[in-house]
């Protein structure tokens, strides 16, 4: 599975951007992690493709939205009241190999990537 992020840039504190991801291949389960420069990747949420079940972060809970079209393979990240701290490198994955009962991880395959960077 190939996944392809866009929809990354800058913008400002309060303000909002949508970050896609196109998916080709099977896809059961899709998510959203980052990395801030200098932090451990932190998981954002995650969509399952069939069921639309949804998992966020405290962190993001309220002001981002996790969604998808199954039709086009897709899945979006509508990030809305956008902090400083959200300033990262949104990396889009699919196919996690492990649930933990609350959110998946270990996911199989990843994107390449893209920057949102918020100023304050």
């Amino acid at each position: 599975v190939s996944l392809v992020e866009s929809g990354g840039g800058l913008v400002q504190a309060g303000g909002s951007l949508r970050l896609s991801c196109v998916a080709s291949g099977s896809i059961n389960v899709m998510g959203w992690y980052r990395q801030a420069p200098g932090k451990e990747r932190e998981l954002v949420a995650t969509i399952h493709f069939k069921t639309a079940h949804t998992y966020y972060a405290d962190s993001v809970k309220g002001r981002f939205t996790i969604s998808r079209d199954n039709a086009k393979n897709t899945m979006y990240l509508q990030m809305s009241d956008l902090k400083p701290e959200d300033t990262a490198v949104y990396y889009c994955a699919a196919n996690p190999n492990y649930y933990s009962g609350t959110y998946y991880y270990d996911f199989a395959s990843w994107g390449q990537g893209t920057q949102v960077t918020v100023s304050s």
